[in-house]
């Protein structure tokens, strides 16, 4: 129950780091381009990539402290991090298909789960 809690709490810090810096990057460059969805989710894979090394190749992180950055700060920050680990080690492992599936998978797949959302609630709620 402890380690729920704390992953809430880590999830909720991850949620307001990404609000912050979000909307200071979209009253900073201010336009029609999503740049503070760019900036969060390029942070959170850099975070990700510099936490995964310091957990695989040094040890130097422990599972816990693993769980907290990864799983509940990174994850409330952006799932986009975890999208961008997993590929990188896919193409890492030399799955360069898995990869591409991968890839095409979560950003083609997504825009049309998006479109699909859209039409059928358009058909649930507007008839």
């Amino acid at each position: 129950m402890l380690k729920l809690l704390v992953l809430s709490a880590a999830g909720g810090i991850g949620t307001l780091a990404r609000y912050g810096l979000a909307g200071l990057a979209h009253r900073v460059f201010r336009g029609a381009f999503p740049v503070g969805t760019l900036i969060v989710n390029l942070v959170g894979c850099l975070l990700i990539g510099a936490v995964m090394y310091l957990v695989r190749d040094l040890h130097a992180l422990r599972p816990e402290t693993r769980s907290f950055v990864v799983v509940g700060l990174l994850g409330g920050f952006t799932t986009f991090s975890a999208f961008g680990y997993e590929t990188f080690d896919l193409v890492r492992a030399g799955s360069y298909a898995l990869a591409g599936v991968n890839v095409a998978g979560n950003v083609v797949a997504g825009i049309a789960a998006v479109w699909l959302g859209s039409v059928a609630a358009r058909m649930l709620f507007h008839g």
